[in-house]
């Protein structure tokens, strides 16, 4: 009889998701989420940068500038997203502290304002740029950064915990 307890569904314990699976999740659903906000940001005339810049080197088309182009452009970019997270990942997950997501996030702000404003025809050069749209998109790459680099490195830490836990159980 606790034979078949054991082997009933509700008895089964569920396995937890991998952290490189949590990390691409976080950097999808964070890509997307502040994008779709900055989106929000340019309708209220906070910024001049839609997130359709995105698609301009690619795409050919009055399609990207409708509807359609910006539901598109706030997927690709959690899919870039995504990128990001793996790279805070791979460098900085074993910082347990806000200001490294932050610091990540003004470094990313600097890489697509600064570095990549080339390839980007949509968005003036970076001292061009209008205060607002500036501290807007600014704020926006922090929070993003705060958003990914906190959950990555909770997750890091939870796991530390864990193990040593363990190891003080089986001890």
């Amino acid at each position: 009889m606790a034979e078949n307890q054991e082997n009933l569904e509700q008895n089964q314990r569920e396995k937890p998701m991998s952290f490189l699976m949590m990390t691409i999740i976080t950097g999808l659903f964070g890509g997307i989420l502040w994008s779709s906000l900055a989106y929000l940001a340019y309708v209220f005339n906070f910024t001049e940068i839609r997130p359709n810049v995105i698609l301009e080197p690619w795409a050919l088309g009055k399609w990207k500038e409708q509807w359609l182009g910006t539901v598109i452009s706030i997927i690709a970019i959690g899919l870039f997203s995504i990128g990001a997270a793996l790279v805070y990942y791979a460098v900085l997950r074993k910082v347990n502290s806000i200001w490294a997501g932050a610091a990540f996030g003004l470094a990313l702000f600097l890489l697509v304002f600064y570095v990549l404003n080339p390839i980007f025809p949509g968005i003036k050069p970076f001292w061009d740029l209008s205060r607002n749209t500036l501290i807007t998109s600014a704020c926006f790459y922090v929070l993003y950064g705060v958003f990914v680099g906190y959950s990555i490195s909770y997750e890091e830490n939870e796991i530390r915990n864990r193990g040593k836990n363990h190891k003080e159980v089986t001890s």
